[in-house]
């Protein structure tokens, strides 16, 4: 359970460093569609907010996210704001997650239209690796661009 926490604590710090980045670049950076996974800088780093949403909502048997629509959000402060309400709704969830819940089982339909059965923990292993993998893509698209992703190793957090 503490590895899980310290996980999600460590993409949390990375998470505002790069939302910080970000913000310091001007708005038509970010929306600027650069044939990337989901075209923007700004569409990327709310699709990692939203994948989170999503899987809260299967977890917590909840409907509170909505299907992300990008062009909504048209100030840095918008994203923070959805930042911050999906990290709190994740924290709380963490927080009150027992080994027993990590054990609970979801059944889902997966991208190839298959059923499958997870695990909350599989759930969680996915979170902590879609915001991974998109921050390389992240990572690569600021290089293009000549900005300096921000420091996320261990050691300097």
């Amino acid at each position: 359970m503490v590895e899980i926490k310290k996980l999600f604590e460590y993409n949390e710090e990375v998470r505002h460093r790069y939302l910080e980045t970000l913000a310091r670049m001007p708005w038509e950076e970010l929306v600027m569609n650069r044939e990337a996974s989901f075209q923007s800088l700004r569409n990327i780093f709310l699709h990692t907010l939203n994948v989170i949403d999503y899987w809260l909502d299967v977890l917590l048997d909840e409907q509170l996210c909505a299907e992300m629509r990008y062009d909504e959000y048209t100030r840095i402060g918008e994203i923070y704001e959805y930042m911050g309400n999906v990290e709190k709704r994740l924290r709380t969830y963490v927080e009150s997650l027992s080994l027993d819940g990590l054990a609970r089982k979801y059944v889902r339909t997966n991208d190839l239209n298959e059923i499958v059965e997870v695990t909350a923990e599989d759930v969680l292993i996915h979170l902590f690796e879609e915001e991974v993998h998109h921050r390389g893509e992240l990572i690569a698209l600021l290089w293009q661009i000549g900005v300096e992703p921000p420091i996320m190793g261990w050691k300097y957090l």
